[in-house]
């Protein structure tokens, strides 16, 4: 191969090299650009009989990890299956305050059980990122107080410890009283016939 044939090879290599780094995508954040950082919210679990919720914290950030008041940020939950929804629905949109944080108010669970995500894209200057919070609606089973469960614990308890008081009274009575005392054994007597004496008195 020719010097010049080389020199042109290398060349064509190096510009599809740059043309395909151009165009590669970026994954994650992107360098340089917005962070968004889950302060409140993940794993929580919430109660669908109390339609209680977390609400969803977040805070942006920029490349530096300072925060970044002003940006646009969108809360969106799934239509469908274990999820929540705002006042506004399944989807919320908000400004980060002075310390670069977000937060989904009037978060509420929906009536189905399991877990669900809540997606957060926050966006400033042009620049994108995004996040992902966990979340899980449970129905806890509520007891009743003085419930039939409860009683039947309290019949059982009580009547152990009415049992023991029982036991432990009868103990006392036992020990306090004294037993009753033997009959004296039987003497024998005997009766000896003496001598008899006659004379004058």
């Amino acid at each position: 191969m020719s010097a010049s044939r080389s020199r042109a090879l290398a060349a064509l290599t190096a510009a599809l090299a740059a043309c395909l780094a151009a165009q590669a995508p970026t994954t994650g954040q992107p360098r340089g650009g917005l962070r968004v950082v889950v302060v409140e919210g993940e794993g929580a679990i919430n109660n669908i009989r109390e339609q209680r919720a977390r609400e969803p914290v977040v805070r942006v950030l920029d490349s530096e990890f300072r925060p970044v008041p002003g940006a646009s940020v969108t809360f969106l939950t799934t239509e469908l299956g274990a999820s929540a929804s705002f006042p506004s629905g399944h989807s919320l949109t908000t400004i980060s305050d002075e310390k670069g944080e977000a937060v989904g108010r009037g978060l509420r669970p929906n009536n189905v059980a399991g877990p669900f995500q809540i997606r957060v894209t926050a966006t400033s200057g042009g620049q994108t990122a995004t996040a992902v919070i966990n979340q899980t609606n449970a129905a806890p089973i509520a007891v009743r107080k003085g419930s039939s469960k409860k009683a039947l614990i309290a019949l059982i308890v009580g009547g152990g410890a009415a049992a023991g008081a029982a036991v432990a009274l009868t103990s006392r009575k036992t020990a306090a009283t004294p037993s009753a005392p033997s009959p004296p054994a039987a003497v024998a007597t005997t009766i000896t016939a003496g001598t008899g004496s006659f004379g004058k008195p």
